[in-house]
């Protein structure tokens, strides 16, 4: 965690997302530190844990700790977003290794992370699927056939994290934790620059899909 503000340092030209990079900074790096049974020897394992970042605008703190973790190589935070450049200001699985989806249009994160979660169970896998969404982004109706979808299923093996920093066009009566609970998942409200916290959220199991609403300010 100590490198990260470097690393912010070093990706310039998108100054107009900074802001939601640093929002979810603090829960990618207690995944990917502590929670993630994923490495860069094990991007192909069948049996690793998926992360999908739906909100894919703003990757720079994703490729800040894929840098620090080693599934990228630091030197190419320097050039990102140039043309040769294979980190995007969208993420791109082709090119960037350890990225699960290519992300950044609105509202196909969560769908994508329960047909994963689905397949995982279906192969017989002891793999989780994690899938970052932004509260903003729950504007998107594809996200609520998907929170249907995966109480209705049983999909025990997906985990969704809201960055919640209140950019919701017309909110969420109840908060947003309610709208996934009526649903029947498991949902707790956190604070998302809390590691304990956020880590002792991320670990918990339940027999239901299981939502951390992290709550942050869009800022560092």
């Amino acid at each position: 965690m100590q490198r990260i503000p470097e690393f912010f340092a070093r990706m310039t030209g998108d100054e107009k997302h900074e802001w939601a990079a640093a929002s979810t900074i603090d829960v990618l790096w207690v995944l990917y530190d502590r929670v993630l049974n994923v490495s860069p020897a094990t991007v192909d394992d069948p049996d690793r844990d998926r992360f999908l970042l739906s909100k894919g605008h703003g990757p720079m703190a994703y490729y800040a700790v894929l840098a620090d973790k080693g599934f990228i190589d630091e030197s190419i935070l320097d050039d990102w977003t140039s043309w040769d450049s294979p980190l995007g200001q969208h993420p791109d699985r082709v090119l960037v290794n350890g990225v699960e989806i290519s992300s950044g249009s609105l509202g196909h994160g969560l769908p994508i992370a329960v047909g994963t979660a689905i397949g995982q169970r279906v192969a017989g896998s002891a793999g989780r699927t994690f899938v970052l969404v932004g509260d903003g982004e729950l504007d998107e109706g594809s996200n609520h056939e998907a929170i249907a979808v995966a109480a209705r299923l049983d999909v025990t093996n997906l985990t969704a994290i809201v960055i919640d920093n209140q950019s919701a066009w017309y909110g969420w009566p109840g908060g947003v934790q309610e709208r996934f609970a009526v649903e029947g998942w498991a949902a707790a409200t956190i604070d998302g620059r809390d590691h304990e916290a956020i880590y002792e959220a991320l670990t918990a199991r339940y027999d239901r899909p299981n939502v951390v609403v992290a709550r942050t300010e869009k800022s560092y």
